[in-house]
């Protein structure tokens, strides 16, 4: 059995100079260009995105300093990295018309969820890709992001892109059979979690704390809890002991949290959100 892949920290590679376009210059588009400028991966000067029926998109990227052109077709002229950046009902329309364009010079990046490599690599006729999946904490730089690659992308493809994502987060390398599984647990994850903060903040107002301290104080220790887990290296199990003393508050909160099957619905929802999103792609 292969060993699980391992995230590969931001320092771990510098990318050359290169030129990097966004089609579609939406939310997650923007979160990735301004984790880029901002973190000195790439200067402004070396983002570019086309002008869009809505102008304050175009607004949030020029702010950031990006070129704004007029035509997508202007965009990958001009680019070494193309991230195709669309909502996922139009990646077809879009890559077709992108199709002529697209020289095996040009790196093509997808983070269109549900669209698979091979589709991507049909409608494009391009074989240098690399798909990436993160998720919605990249809004915050702390994104959750997985990334496959196609059968043409090199080990400096690889490299740049992880550049890019390491400016929003975390990154993996795996192979797209996970993807789905990817969706269901760190696509889908920060609803599951935002769920618990909440959960949590209702149970500090029902045992009698102010609703602004009770959200407070669930987040700040959801967010804690989460750091310990990644810098400790601890399992959270260990951790989860380290805070249980016998008979005492917290072994009683966890009784109560078995009882309801907290940790089986978990699992549940992270293996039917899978199932769901097989279906979906499968559609």
């Amino acid at each position: 059995m292969a060993a699980p892949p391992h995230p590969v920290p931001a320092a771990a590679a510098r990318p050359d100079g290169f030129r990097l376009g966004f089609i579609g210059p939406g939310n997650l588009a923007e979160s990735i260009a301004r984790g880029v400028a901002v973190s000195g991966v790439l200067p402004a000067a070396a983002i570019r995105t086309a002008a869009h029926r809505r102008p304050e998109r175009a607004e949030a990227f020029a702010s950031i300093g990006a070129h704004i052109m007029e035509t997508n077709a202007q965009v990958v002229d001009d680019s070494d990295v193309i991230v195709i950046s669309v909502k996922p009902q139009i990646v077809r329309q879009v890559l077709v018309e992108l199709k002529p364009l697209l020289s095996e010079e040009k790196l093509l990046v997808s983070i269109a969820a549900g669209i698979k490599m091979e589709d991507l690599q049909g409608w494009s006729g391009h074989r240098r890709i690399i798909r990436v999946m993160p998720n919605t904490p990249s809004a915050v730089g702390q994104a959750a992001s997985v990334m496959c690659l196609g059968e043409m992308a090199t080990e400096n493809d690889e490299s740049r892109v992880r550049s890019l994502f390491s400016a929003i987060g975390k990154v993996w390398t795996a192979e797209e059979k996970y993807f789905d599984a990817v969706t269901g647990l760190s696509g889908s994850g920060p609803a599951y979690i935002f769920l618990a903060i909440e959960a949590m903040a209702d149970g500090g107002v029902a045992a009698g704390l102010p609703r602004d301290l009770a959200l407070g104080l669930a987040s700040q220790t959801v967010l804690g809890a989460a750091t310990m887990v990644n810098q400790t290296g601890k399992h959270p199990g260990q951790l989860k002991d380290m805070v249980t003393s016998p008979a005492g508050t917290t072994i009683t909160g966890l009784q109560e949290l078995e009882k309801g099957a907290f940790r089986g619905t978990l699992i549940n929802a992270v293996v039917a959100a899978t199932k769901r999103c097989r279906e979906l792609s499968q559609s």
